[in-house]
């Protein structure tokens, strides 16, 4: 075939060509916050305060271009100005951000394979939890060899009061963080919760205590029937609560006596985990 003789596009792609046209006019806002997180990744390559000129060169765009974005993601706290020299850094929002990611992220990569090992030894499914938006949620679920059935995936948010997951975030979580959780109606919506079974009242501090004394939070078939739980919360550096693993299993073969092998198991390796995020070594420094 001559060289200045192309072949015809095949109709096949000729409709891809129309489509991909068509979805670039329908997401041109996304496209819009996309050109600006180009100034974001500047801005974090850099490492360092940037000019204006530089940072637009940086992200390859005028300096014109780049000031409205800029301006927004000042108003949200991404980046700020510094009024004395004009320079741009990394703001507020943007290092919280940062921040939570790390300590979830790193938490959640360290935990993975020992819950893994946890469900393995002791024969009944584990969950590994994080505190997010809505409360106490679940990031991964390892189940048994035999399998039950439980209502709980990754992804689930699990009632902050009714359930094992939820009562270890609540007793060592801040008591302002549970308050104000209680107090939006946060825990209304997590699974296991029922309104007619709600733990309310002086019940709430008791239960709590209990939580705190073994260093479990425990669920005997309740909120599902049939099945026990316990619950480990993992500290990190900053002896905060990072993540909670929970135990579950059928109570006929769940052994849910606070001094069972399952309940120390389930502790060792909350331990374990906290530790290799650092929980404890400051105290033995001092």
């Amino acid at each position: 075939m001559p060289a200045d003789i192309l072949p015809t596009a095949p109709k096949s792609a000729t409709r891809l060509n129309h489509a991909r046209r068509r979805m670039s006019r329908e997401s041109r806002g996304i496209q819009s916050i996309e050109v600006g997180g180009e100034l974001l990744r500047a801005l974090a390559r850099s490492g360092e305060p940037m000019m204006l000129r530089d940072l637009a060169r940086e992200a390859g765009m005028a300096p014109a271009k780049a000031h409205p974005y800029l301006a927004s993601f000042s108003r949200i706290g991404l980046i700020e100005q510094d009024e004395s020299t004009g320079r741009y850094e990394i703001g507020a929002l943007a290092l919280e951000l940062g921040l939570i990611s790390l300590r979830r992220l790193s938490g959640v990569a360290i935990a993975r394979p020992r819950i893994a090992g946890l469900a393995s030894q002791i024969g009944h499914a584990v969950s590994l939890a994080v505190w997010g938006t809505h409360g106490p949620t679940v990031v991964q679920l390892e189940e048994p060899a035999q399998p039950v059935h439980i209502v709980m995936r990754a992804g689930s948010v699990m009632a902050l009061l009714e359930t094992a997951t939820g009562r270890a975030f609540a007793a060592f979580l801040p008591e302002k963080t549970i308050s104000a959780a209680l107090e939006s109606g946060l825990d209304r919506h997590g699974v296991g919760y029922n309104p007619k079974r709600a733990v309310k009242g002086a019940k709430v501090a008791e239960m709590l205590a209990e939580v705190r004394k073994h260093g479990l939070a425990r669920a005997l078939g309740d909120p599902l029937p049939g099945v026990n739980a316990f619950a480990a919360p993992v500290f990190d550096h900053s002896g905060h609560v990072a993540l909670v693993v929970t135990a579950m299993g059928p109570e006929g073969t769940f052994d849910a006596r606070w001094d069972s092998p399952i309940a120390h198991a389930l502790r060792d390796c909350a331990g374990a985990i906290s530790k290799r995020l650092g929980y404890g070594l400051t105290v033995a420094a001092e």
